[in-house]
């Protein structure tokens, strides 16, 4: 920690820098990437590009992301993912324009997501995967054009139904959350039918019905059991021929 404890100083980034970092992507859309630069403060200069279509702040160690992020009101594509993000602004519900969300590996607990987030009614991805959530935010479930949601890596008991039945969604990723395991049956179920008593007597106790009727049922026993250990018969097919006897014989017509 520097002296007075405050955090490392990080890059500061000026309107001429970050100018040069606006590229054009493959679809001919604006993207401001400012990723992997030391960032610990958001840069205000940005603000005066507010016409780009992406922006990418992520893998740096910005704190915390000002009201005014709504002035990008074309953006449709916001990266904040590897800061050390805890709460997001009540703005960002006005950036109506996002198609894609990503905060993962930050520092947000779900009181730290605005309610304001329902209002981003054209977002197809969201990864809020790597915080601190208990639980996930009401907002998520009125977002029905959502197709992915990241929500790996949490503290997450309970996923509701909410989010399980938006109508478009093709993947959720609740990977490495502590759910309770399902609860497993206190008596054991043993569905083999079982003899409640079994008696023990002697020969000699027997009247000779019941004695010729437990001999008849032990030969048959015995006979099974020396079925079981006989040796299998080896198959004799006489009428066959090995290959090289064969061969050994038609020798001569092929010379």
């Amino acid at each position: 920690m520097a002296k007075g404890g405050k955090g490392p100083k990080g890059k500061k980034i000026t309107l001429s820098v970050a100018k040069k970092c606006i590229k054009i992507t493959f679809d001919g859309k604006k993207r401001l990437d400012l990723s992997k630069m030391g960032i610990t403060t958001f840069p205000k200069c940005i603000l005066r590009l507010s016409d780009v279509d992406e922006l990418n702040l992520s893998r740096n160690m910005i704190r915390k992301i000002p009201d005014s992020i709504s002035k990008f009101q074309n953006l449709r594509w916001l990266d904040l993912h590897s800061n050390y993000i805890d709460k997001l602004p009540e703005s960002i519900g006005q950036m109506t324009s996002l198609l894609y969300l990503n905060v993962s590996n930050n520092r947000l607990t779900t009181n730290g997501l605005p309610v304001e987030l329902n209002q981003l009614k054209n977002i197809r991805t969201v990864n809020f995967g790597l915080n601190h959530l208990d639980r996930v935010p009401a907002a998520l479930g009125a977002l029905k054009e959502l197709h992915e949601v990241g929500l790996h890596d949490n503290l997450l008991s309970t996923i509701p139904n909410s989010i399980s039945k938006l109508p478009k969604l093709k993947k959720l990723n609740t990977k490495r959350n502590p759910f309770p395991k399902p609860e497993e049956p206190d008596t054991f179920i043993d569905s083999v039918k079982r003899l409640d008593n079994l008696y023990l007597v002697e020969e000699k106790d027997l009247c000779g019905p019941c004695l010729r009727k437990c001999q008849q049922a032990q030969d048959k026993l015995n006979k099974i059991k020396s079925m079981a250990t006989a040796a299998p018969r080896r198959a004799i097919f006489s009428s066959l021929v090995s290959p090289n006897s064969m061969a050994k014989e038609s020798q001569e017509d092929w010379r």
